[in-house]
């Protein structure tokens, strides 16, 4: 049975309150659990540095769950990572640049919540101009990477403060994780 650990990077921050981030880290637990024992981390209630380090050495996998605060991850997931990562359980300072990372025999997955619609992303005179979620994240991807993770696919979801569609989120979600995590 692999070990999986689910992270709500959701910050409190004006009204949305976490709901739909937390209901997407519940339903991953749920579907994910029987098949993967499951360890979860709610940044927004507070952690302490040396659990969390050891959950991630427990884990085979880390799912990030994120709402995205102005085209990147909540403060207080940058401040986890920051505090969390250390040398010597992430990654060791020898050899080339960005390619110590202790953690190789580990995956991640990004799930991120959006406001903005899937048309803001779509072409090049679009406001992300063609960019993709992927694109948008290279520098939380290069942090997983130098610490020696490989990425799973991204799953996202967007337009969710003005059109939310929580069920077709949930059965998208359902999908992706049955073809991502195995």
């Amino acid at each position: 049975m692999s070990h999986i650990l689910i992270i709500n990077g959701y910050q409190t921050y004006g009204e949305p309150k976490g709901k739909l981030n937390e209901t997407l880290a519940d339903e991953m637990e749920r579907l994910l659990k029987g098949k993967h024992e499951i360890k979860r981390t709610n940044i927004d209630k507070g952690y302490k540095i040396s659990d969390e380090q050891e959950k991630f050495v427990w884990a085979d996998t880390i799912i990030f769950q994120t709402p995205v605060y102005w085209f990147n991850v909540p403060g207080l997931l940058k401040t986890y990572i920051d505090e969390v990562y250390r040398s010597g359980i992430f990654f060791s300072g020898r050899g080339e640049y960005g390619r110590g990372g202790l953690f190789k025999d580990k995956h991640y997955m990004l799930s991120t919540t959006w406001n903005a619609p899937r048309e803001a992303f779509q072409n090049e005179t679009a406001f992300l101009g063609g960019k993709t979620v992927d694109d948008i994240f290279l520098g939380f991807h290069k942090t997983q990477e130098f610490v020696g993770m490989k990425k799973l696919e991204t799953f996202t979801v967007h337009d969710v403060v003005h059109h939310p569609q929580i069920d077709i989120y949930l059965e998208e979600l359902k999908k992706h994780l049955e073809i991502t995590i195995k």
